[in-house]
């Protein structure tokens, strides 16, 4: 490949591992709801930043779809107008996807910015596809993944909408996360196409036990988006700064979550052991190794230190790199030349 398409495709992975990041921050921060629309906010492009912006007002210029939260319940206008000195509720609609009803700028805007995040990949992805047809004749199966990639992207913005619409519903955020997986799936897959030409190692052992740490870690991702949704009721119940109650009383998924980091180490340190007997090479066993370690302390510090700045959020990106590190080596490990017992 002599044109720029590894290079549009890196940065077609970043842009997606960027969106988990935003997310983390989105979920640590309680910003979920920071936007009660999608995809605007509060019916605005460039999102409201006082809240003086969503009151009703008298004569005062609202547009058509403008949202404002009047006596606690949202209202979305009607069209255009100018009000009166009295509400009217005829030029009003009451807002019924949901009834939440508050309005943080900090959240507001974190939630935009995840959003616009998102946007911006999209953008990506066009070049992706373009450049991806271009060099069909190198392997047909590239324009494939890429469009296939680009269309889940385009299922993931609408999941976002309808999460939104949901109240973060705890099943539509499992479905969110394991579908932006798949996507990083479809374009390490797309990577491991053009860039990998040499042969390597296969051990018969060390293939299966990595077919189990990426199942391993696509449950417990999703036990995670359950435990942090437990959270997220918590918050709702005792308030943000009562961390400590976040995790007070918690449920069967909590402790499957905790306890199933066990298999998850066996099995990844097994991956380490043989690569490191059998000397098959694989450099990215150790940056494996590194990110339990990683996803570990990190869910300790939650554990026990009531959720420390930027836990959550490296907690949750560690775990989306290393489902990626460990696909992209499980793709390695398939393609053989020397087959060791």
């Amino acid at each position: 490949m002599k044109n720029r398409f590894p290079k549009i495709l890196q940065i077609s992975i970043v842009s997606i591992y960027l969106i988990f990041l935003a997310g983390s921050i989105v979920r640590m921060t309680g910003s979920g709801m920071g936007c009660p629309d999608w995809p605007k906010c509060f019916g605005y492009y460039i999102p409201p930043t006082s809240v003086e912006q969503i009151k009703w007002k008298p004569n005062t210029e609202f547009k058509k779809g403008f949202i404002i939260i009047k006596d606690e319940i949202l209202f979305v206008a009607e069209k255009d107008l100018m009000t009166s000195n009295e509400f009217n509720k005829k030029n009003w609609t009451v807002y019924t996807k949901h009834d939440y009803n508050k309005f943080n700028k900090y959240h507001t805007w974190t939630e935009y910015i995840n959003r616009l995040i998102s946007v911006l990949a999209g953008f990506v992805f066009l070049f992706l596809i373009y450049s991806a047809y271009k060099n069909r004749k190198e392997d047909k199966r590239i324009p494939i993944l890429a469009f296939a990639s680009f269309f889940l992207l385009l299922v993931e913005a609408a999941l976002g909408k309808l999460v939104v619409d949901t109240n973060l519903k705890p099943g539509m955020i499992t479905i969110h996360m394991i579908l932006g997986l798949v996507i990083i799936a479809l374009l390490l897959q797309l990577k491991f196409i053009i860039s990998e030409k040499k042969t390597r190692q296969y051990h018969s052992l060390f293939n299966k036990l990595l077919i189990f740490s990426v199942i391993f870690s696509l449950m417990q991702i999703a036990m995670g988006t359950q435990v942090r949704q437990f959270i997220d009721e918590q918050v709702k119940l005792f308030g943000f700064e009562n961390k400590n109650y976040s995790l007070m009383d918690p449920n069967f998924n909590f402790y499957f979550h905790r306890s199933f980091t066990i298999a998850i180490v066996l099995v990844n340190f097994g991956l380490f052991y043989l690569n490191r007997i059998k000397k098959l090479g694989y450099k990215l066993v150790n940056w494996i190794v590194l990110l339990i370690f990683l996803e570990t302390i990190t869910g300790i510090l939650m554990y026990y230190a009531e959720f420390p700045i930027g836990t959550q959020a490296i907690h949750l990106l560690s775990g989306a790199i290393l489902f990626g590190l460990q696909f992209y080596l499980w793709l390695q490990s398939r393609k053989t030349v020397t087959s060791l017992v």
